[in-house]
């Protein structure tokens, strides 16, 4: 993650997803990625290489809230765990497909020379890929049912009726300022902030520093590319079981959970397992990779829980700001002097992952309570429905239809 652009270009880039084409802006984004990853093949400095990931992250920073878009426009909230799940799990299908690649490339250039310096070949290779990728969603993915042109006129409105359960419509391109209070007035939006923020302190740190973790149980930095790919097998499986379960049980903040509670015990295995048995360090570092699970779960309710598409989209943008400062914060706690055990780190992130499960239950009970809330007002006998107001802009706090996934 490029934390840099990213940063500075969250909020924009969310107000440009709810005023253009949702599709359309979202392979922009990819394709210029890709443009410019394949760019870093030809810096040459310092300077050149902080422009690149600059601009990285300006295009990535559309790529997450605009998915969470595309989830709530065309699935239902009982789908949208999963299917947020399945997006979200290709990080970890990248680590393994990037550590093998990575792997390939320096192994090639030790045993058999290359004309081309490795690494600016893996650069080249992933960004003329992710590219290729954004040109094919350009042509296949519509900006919502209505010019989806894989559906006839019946399917599309088809498609329209089987979300109205929502109670979010389909999109609205009006900026609502009323929206934005609301959404810096919510108690559970802040504790999705809390969330993003402590819980990619960790993340920010592991992810960055994960190599030099696996060189410290003992194995060499060619091995470390390739004994990185199992975390990203952990990545998958526990996103996609995480979010099956929490949405077959009608309980995605609590099934999420385990996830954080298997990545803790990862930590505890690094700290506890002395440095001469780094087999038992190693898969301590594998469990550490179903973190992720919390973090996917509370972004698919984002698509779920939020109402009003100025609210979601201002939300969508706070939870990835939080998201970003964290993972900036994370690399500093692995310092150096603490080499080759970061000690400090690892006490790091388990104490932030704690205060996460904490925020977790707190999450939960505040969605809980409000559900009683609604039901009550509901019950009253001088309580009238606004007829089709499933597909009016109304935020959840404002539409007493409207119903909280836990």
């Amino acid at each position: 993650m490029r934390p840099e652009g990213y940063l500075g270009w969250e909020f924009p880039t969310n107000r440009l997803l709810q005023r253009l084409p949702l599709a359309k802006y979202s392979a922009f984004n990819i394709i210029m990625w890709g443009i410019v990853l394949s760019l870093f093949a030809v810096t040459e400095n310092f300077g050149g290489a902080v422009v690149i990931r600059l601009f990285l992250g300006i295009f990535e920073a559309a790529v997450t809230p605009g998915f969470a878009l595309f989830v709530s426009q065309w699935y239902t909230k009982k789908e949208q765990g999963l299917r947020t799940g399945i997006w979200f799990s290709f990080n970890g299908w990248a680590q393994i497909f990037g550590g093998l690649v990575a792997y390939g490339f320096a192994h090639g250039a030790s045993t058999y020379g290359f004309s081309i310096a490795p690494w600016k070949a893996i650069f080249v290779f992933t960004g003329v890929l992710t590219s290729t990728v954004g040109i094919i969603f350009l042509f296949i993915m519509p900006d919502n049912q209505l010019n989806a042109r894989f559906l006839t006129k019946e399917e599309r409105l088809l498609a329209i009726q089987r979300i109205k359960v929502n109670e979010q419509g389909i999109g609205n391109k009006h900026f609502k300022w009323y929206q934005v209070k609301e959404a810096l007035l919510d108690p559970a939006i802040w504790g999705f902030v809390f969330y993003a923020l402590v819980a990619d302190i960790p993340n920010g740190g592991i992810s960055n520093f994960f190599s030099q973790l696996i060189v410290s149980f003992g194995y060499t930095p060619q091995q470390s590319l390739l004994y990185g790919t199992p975390g990203g097998a952990v990545e998958v499986v526990s996103l996609l079981l995480c979010g099956y379960l929490g949405d077959r049980l009608g309980s995605r903040i609590l099934v999420c959970m385990s996830g954080l509670v298997v990545a803790m015990i990862g930590v505890i295995m690094i700290v506890a397992i002395p440095l001469d048995k780094p087999a038992g360090r190693l898969a301590g570092y594998y469990l550490t990779q179903a973190s992720p699970t919390p973090f996917v779960a509370l972004l698919s309710l984002i698509s779920t829980n939020v109402a009003g598409w100025t609210k979601k989209t201002t939300v969508a943008a706070m939870y990835l700001v939080a998201y970003c400062v964290g993972n900036i914060i994370g690399p500093q706690t692995f310092r150096p002097s603490d080499a080759p055990e970061y000690r400090p780190a690892e006490i790091t992130i388990l104490v932030c992952w704690a205060a996460c499960l904490v925020d977790l239950v707190f999450i939960w009970w505040y969605y809980r309570r409000q559900n009683l809330k609604k039901s009550l007002l509901r019950a009253d006998p001088s309580y009238t429905r606004i007829e089709n107001q499933e597909f009016l802009d109304m935020t959840d706090k404002e539409n007493p239809e409207f119903n909280y996934s836990l």
